[in-house]
């Protein structure tokens, strides 16, 4: 069996598929990339049983056959070799033969026999989305997502479509993310994809590119995405997902517009004095025209204030500079709306137009 490929094209995708190579398993061929040779094309897969990424690129062959090799191996001797294609030539043995002008090297194959297929979805129950438009998505809603294993279903992010809004959704208890975009679907979905999976997807997505769209096929338990050739399949979580339309206030006492920026830096100089030894709610007060924030633990103190524009009661209340430093970090624009109502109701972020992503945070009691 031999082919012939270009380099770069050959690194390009075992970097791509190398994402899903399982570090460890009970099936040693998971800890390789597959490599399925057909008349003019390669086609590589990795799986971990829970994600799997497959792609194809076009080589000069005409010969039919598969094997399981090394990630590391493939990728290193694919990457430095010598020239600008290479040519790899696997006999009955499976030793890997490979060379590239002047540079010549093998190393050992194992059989494909044990590698699984990868889960088939009917492609027929699809959407797009732009590929900048999801990575955005994945981005600014990730870091809600609960890292507790006891509810897995909040593990993961909800696709939440109905007439042609999209709102992803992730959620751990303490905060709540919720990003939305209009798609061009009639379909409904509402299916809860693994965290790790559309962080996968989100280092595939290009968002330098406002033409390129990124395919979603689905079914009850698998979904695939489809990015510039690449095909990342996931399985889906179980369980029902927090209804989160519920926790959403339909009106505010207090209303802050504040410069992200400053905001962020002033937290930031509250976290300076607090740790895993030494922990404190930031207290924040809000009114006449100022934020004051103040923070005490063990290290020391910090007073600040930052100007505001702000409407409505006056509130002081109390937060974890962590999740709302991640809330903020998220957050799109210069400037952001805070909504208030009331010392130990929810926090609410949003952007200064629309509500392209809506932002909850829990309060934490003051001690007096």
């Amino acid at each position: 069996m031999k082919f012939v490929c270009s380099k770069n094209e050959l690194s390009e995708a075992i970097s791509n598929v190398s994402r899903a190579v399982s570090p460890k398993s009970t099936i040693p061929a998971l800890e390789g990339i597959r490599v399925r040779v057909s008349p003019n094309q390669l086609e590589l897969t990795a799986y971990n049983l829970e994600v799997g990424i497959r792609t194809t690129i076009s080589a000069a062959t005409e010969d039919s056959g598969e094997f399981v090799v090394s990630t590391k191996l493939f990728s290193e001797f694919t990457r430095k070799m010598s020239g600008n294609e290479v040519v790899f030539d696997i006999d009955e043995n499976l030793v890997i033969n490979v060379s590239s002008e002047a540079t010549e090297c093998s190393f050992s194959a194992m059989s494909a026999s044990d590698y699984p297929d990868l889960p088939v979805v009917d492609q027929s129950r699809s959407f797009t989305v732009k590929q900048s438009v999801l990575k955005s998505m994945i981005n600014m809603t990730s870091y809600a997502a609960s890292v507790n294993e006891s509810k897995p279903v909040l593990t993961g992010e909800l696709f939440d479509i109905e007439d042609g809004k999209f709102n992803l959704v992730a959620i751990d208890g303490f905060r709540l993310a919720i990003r939305s975009e209009f798609v061009d679907t009639k379909d409904t979905y509402h299916f809860v994809v693994p965290k790790k999976a559309l962080q996968e997807v989100s280092t595939l997505l290009r968002d330098d590119d406002n033409e390129k769209v990124c395919t979603v096929c689905t079914n009850d338990r698998h979904i695939i995405f489809e990015i510039n050739n690449v095909f990342v399949i996931s399985r889906l979580l179980e369980g029902a997902f927090h209804n989160y339309k519920l926790s959403i206030p339909s009106s505010n006492k207090t209303e802050v517009i504040v410069n992200k920026r400053d905001f962020f830096a002033c937290l930031e100089r509250c976290s300076l004095i607090i740790d895993d030894k030494n922990k404190s709610p930031i207290r924040c007060e809000v009114g006449n025209g100022v934020m004051k924030i103040s923070c005490k633990t063990g290290i020391g103190r910090v007073n600040d204030a930052i100007s505001a524009d702000i409407s409505g009661e006056t509130v002081t209340i109390g937060f974890n500079n962590r999740l709302l430093l991640e809330a903020l970090r998220a957050a799109e624009g210069d400037k952001v709306k805070i909504h208030f109502n009331g010392a130990m109701k929810v926090i609410e972020i949003l952007p200064m137009d629309g509500e392209s992503y809506i932002f909850l945070v829990m309060p934490i009691q003051l001690k007096n």
